[in-house]
């Protein structure tokens, strides 16, 4: 039994093992976990590097190309010779260099500082990484930094600069990859053109070796950097702006310029470590003045020609837009389908960032001459806290091309931003009436500068009142006048009716669109006032000028334009303008017209222009004042043969007015201050002596109450130039000779046993609308106006010469007339003036003064018609024994006299009178104050003895043009 128990104790004990077998055994489970843990780390890694790229493209070779090639490059703007106007908008200064332009003594200051094994390794220097994390633990003075410049230019490009630990695997990656594709020349090329260097002397941030030479120290050839020069450059990218030894604005900063200075004492002491300078290099370098050689302080463009430099980037964005629509085949109306303003804004963005180089027509003596005026302002009225600042815009055009050669887009960038030469609309006022009225008559030969247009009321509906009466500025209606005149002295009512009766509005703006009035709206077709003002919305300075100097080139229209040409980053020239002329009327019409605007300066309208104009002699100048109601705009536009200036005056807001003699005058004042002092810095400009007057250009003498050739009743004449197809071959009809009787100072056809001693038989003027008609029309439409005159108010000033087409509306009552009454005697300048009060009887034709002289016998001195005056002059002297009565007079020739009344009295002493007044001799009676006598001349006309015929003359055959003012009666 014990045996058989030891033998199962044996039989349980293991054998024992050896301890090189416990080793052994030891070892390879090692080795297995190391493998699982190798195995699970880099799994680990893996999964983690997995998880940081698994949401980033596989760039390829091509994508890596575009981007890394791909830059913002800065764009400039030009004057027209070729100056810089400045840099277009943006914070940052960008200029591309090629590989082979960059000095190697630039190469050798970045790899010093940031890479000195840039040549050797393939993207990630675990060197340079290991040791720049000892230098910064162990916080050693000399610190490279960890990043290779392929990782640099890895993340610059493809990702954002935020410091993670993602970004940094990323980098990595990144970096690998660039190296597989691109050489070590384009990687530090594209590294060289996209690193930022802080501020330049001007305030932008500089991008690229390039622009920081420029912006930094001014230069633009990388040759020229010195030693000291490139170490200072080669040490900004690590932290530009802690660095940068200017700020935002250019201003020099010492603080930030001292850690330069210290960046760049390091980058001198690595570029000799490495063996890249001699040690007297070095020195040299240390020694070198880098503040003196700083580039001096200039400000931006957007500070120095800020209204310019927006103005040139909104025409060059617009261009851009087309460009890019062309390119792509999208019809013309594709913005509007889409987002116009976000395809407008990216081909600003494109313009911005593309390197463009933008060259405008702006005249820069011109520019600097024009704003030399709108910057002082002692040329204007002082600022009022009511009214704000008083503003002006102008813009002057090259007649021949269209080119714009200067404008004043406001007074202060700082207060408004807005350009009121191009952007702003406002009310024309009679500006309007060349370009909608009598160019589109001239044109047509439905007027001619001689022909007779009537300067008499028009009843206009309006919603608001029922009727509208048009007014002219002078409170005047004056009846028949020369169209000459009615320019001369911008008469409301002969334009109105060119443009409402013999233009029409409708070809009124088509023609006007032709010349660039772009700013017509639809409602504006039933604006019976649009060609003085009353628009849906007015018109721009620019277009209205651009319109204007249609005129001054002979009828050719050329489309106003700023940007002459635009060329890419490669030099190629993407967009030119090309002038493209379009006759829109002819030559004889714009000679016309201009001859009719000379006059508007010498003789009408335009007397600031003429008082302050220095340079007749040498630049002949015509124009056009304008001005809208209660003088919320003033406007002159003039021009020259070779150039149209445009200026406007008024507030920001239109309610605004302008107030006083000065500011209504200001926009001529402001005009003729611009162009003499353009002539004076640009007379280059002002080459054309005279305006070339075309073949067709005859002088003819017509009638000058109708326009037309005289007859053998014709007594009066004008004499002015015709277009040779217009002149009249009709004889006049516009006067006949009749018999009538005035009523309130309209004539009409007398009645049956009406007494002839109220009757006159003279020659008389048919007008196109007899007065008779004009006064029905107004007193219907008094009933339903707020607001009117009395009837006398709109008669115009020769309304007595008016051929009678009515029968006199009295109506005999069957009783003779009331007595006038008040019948006194008083002595003026020693002679008798009888004054009496008007019958009440509302049949009286009028009245007769009887006078008895020492008792004789009562004789017939004078007549006056009902309606007509109160007053008798029969020029009996004082010293005589006179006795007057005065009766009144029916249209059936019933006769009531009223009392008698003595004038003897002792003769006073006489007094001169202010002037002879008609009628004073006894024969004739003296009219209300504002009845023009019949004898007198027709203020509205331009009387000339003719010629030994009536017939046209050719042109140059007699001295002047029409619209003589000198002119006398026949």
């Amino acid at each position: 039994m014990v045996e058989e128990n030891k033998k199962k104790t044996a039989k349980q004990r293991p054998p024992r093992r050896s301890w090189l077998r416990r080793f052994g055994s030891v070892v390879k489970w090692m080795f297995i976990l190391g493998i699982l843990g190798i195995l699970f780390a880099g799994g680990a890694v893996a999964g983690y590097v997995t998880s940081i790229v698994k949401d980033d493209p596989v760039r390829t070779e091509e994508l890596i190309q575009q981007e890394v090639s791909q830059n913002a490059i800065t764009g400039f703007a030009y004057f027209s010779d070729g100056q810089p106007i400045g840099q277009l908008r943006t914070e940052e200064d960008r200029r591309l260099i090629e590989f082979n332009d960059i000095p190697q003594l630039v190469i050798d200051a970045v790899l010093a500082i940031e890479d000195n094994n840039f040549y050797n390794h393939k993207g990630v220097d675990f060197n340079g990484t290991l040791r720049a994390v000892k230098q910064r633990l162990l916080n050693e003075s000399v610190q490279t930094g960890g990043s290779t410049l392929t990782q640099q230019l890895a993340r610059r490009v493809f990702l954002n600069l935020d410091r993670t630990e993602d970004r940094k695997v990323k980098e990595i990656l990144l970096s690998l990859r660039l190296e597989r594709f691109l050489s070590k020349q384009e990687i530090l090329t594209a590294y060289l053109n996209k690193v930022p260097f802080g501020n330049g002397s001007n305030g932008y941030n500089v991008f690229g070796i390039k622009a920081a030479a420029k912006g930094i120290f001014g230069l633009d050839d990388l040759e020229k950097l010195n030693v000291a020069q490139a170490a200072y450059l080669a040490g900004l990218p690590q932290l530009p702006s802690k660095y940068s030894a200017f700020n935002g604005v250019g201003e020099f900063n010492e603080t930030a310029f001292g850690r330069a200075m210290d960046r760049q004492r390091l980058v001198l002491r690595r570029m000799l470590e490495e063996n890249k300078i001699t040690t007297s290099q070095y020195d040299e370098a240390l020694l070198f003045d880098i503040k003196g050689s700083l580039a001096p302080h200039t400000k931006k463009a957007y500070a120095t020609f800020p209204y310019l430099m927006l103005e040139t980037e909104r025409k060059a964005a617009e261009i851009m837009l087309t460009l890019n629509e062309d390119n792509t085949g999208a019809a013309s109306d594709s913005a509007a389908t889409t987002d116009n303003t976000l395809l407008l804004e990216e081909a600003r963005q494109q313009l911005m960032t593309g390197g463009y180089r933008v060259y405008t027509t702006i005249d820069k003596k011109v520019y600097s001459a024009m704003h030399s005026i709108s910057e002082d302002s002692d040329n204007f009225t002082k600022d009022s806290k009511a009214r704000g600042k008083e503003q002006t815009a102008g813009i002057m055009i090259n007649n021949k091309t269209g080119a714009i050669l200067g404008m004043i887009e406001g007074r202060d960038f700082n207060i408004e931003q807005m350009n009121y030469a191009t952007q702003m609309v406002r009310q024309p006022g009679s500006t309007m009436k060349p370009i909608a009225a009598y160019l589109p008559a001239l044109d047509a030969g439905l007027i001619q500068p001689a022909g007779i247009l009537d300067d008499a009321p028009i009843v206009m509906k309006d919603g608001g009142k029922g009727f509208h009466i048009p007014k002219n500025a002078n409170n005047r209606y004056q009846g028949l006048v020369t169209a000459r005149y009615a320019l001369n002295k911008s008469l409301n009512l002969p334009a109105l009716k060119l443009f409402n009766d013999k233009v029409g509005i409708e070809n009124a703006w088509t023609f006007s669109k032709k010349l660039g009035i772009t700013t017509i709206q639809d409602d504006d077709y039933n604006a019976q006032t649009g060609v003085i003002g009353g628009l849906r919305y007015g018109v721009s300075v620019e277009e209205l000028t651009n319109a204007y100097s249609s005129i001054g080139n002979q009828g050719a229209f050329n489309d106003a334009y700023m940007i002459e040409k635009i060329v890419d980053s490669q030099g190629k020239i993407i967009y030119q303008h090309k002038v493209n002329p379009e006759q829109v009327f002819s030559e004889q019409t714009a000679y016309l017209m201009t001859d009719m605007l000379r006059t508007v300066i010498t003789d009408g309208t335009a007397s600031t222009v003429k008082s302050k104009y220095e340079h007749f002699k040498e630049v002949p100048i015509v124009g056009k004042t304008g001005s809208t109601q209660n003088y919320g705009d003033v406007w002159f536009m003039g021009y020259t043969p070779d150039v149209t200036l445009g200026m406007w005056v008024g507030y920001k807001e239109q309610i605004n007015t302008l107030q006083g003699d000065t500011q209504k005058r200001q926009a001529q004042t402001l005009w003729t201050k611009v162009m003499n002092t353009v002539i004076d810095k640009r007379p280059e400009l002002f080459v054309t002596k005279e305006f070339p007057k075309p073949e067709g250009i005859v002088k003819a003498t017509v009638s000058a109450y109708s326009g037309k050739k005289p007859s053998e009743l014709t007594d009066k004449f004008t004499t002015d130039l015709f277009n040779a197809k217009f002149v009249p071959t009709e004889s006049d009809d516009g006067i006949s000779k009749a018999k009538y009787i005035t009523y309130n100072g309209v004539n009409y056809l007398p009645l049956e046993g009406t007494p002839e001693d109220f009757l006159k038989e003279k020659i008389v003027v048919k007008r196109e609308k007899p007065i008779q008609s004009l006064v029905k029309e107004l007193l219907a439409a008094f009933p339903a106006m707020k607001d009117h005159e009395s009837l006398s108010y709109y008669m115009p000033e020769d309304a007595k010469t008016d051929f009678p087409t009515e029968v006199d509306p009295r109506v005999d009552d069957g009783n003779a007339p009331s007595a006038p009454g008040e019948v006194m005697v008083s002595y003026s300048t020693g002679k008798a003036v009888v004054t009496f009060t008007p019958s009440g009887s509302s049949d009286v034709a009028g009245y007769r003064l009887y006078r008895s002289l020492n008792g004789g016998s009562f004789q017939k001195q004078a007549v006056l018609s009902a309606g007509e005056s109160t007053v008798f002059k029969p020029g009996t002297p004082a010293s005589a024994n006179a006795t007057f009565y005065v009766a009144a007079v029916d249209v059936a020739g019933h006769e009531t006299a009223s009392g008698s009344v003595a004038g003897t009295q002792p003769t006073p002493e006489p007094t001169l009178p202010p002037e002879e007044v008609p009628g004073s001799d006894g024969t004739e009676p003296t009219p209300d104050p504002g009845i023009i006598p019949e004898s007198s001349d027709d203020p509205g006309m331009i009387i000339v003895q003719p010629p030994g015929g009536n017939e046209a003359t050719p042109s140059g055959s007699s001295n002047g043009a029409g619209g003589n003012t000198g002119a006398t009666t026949p």
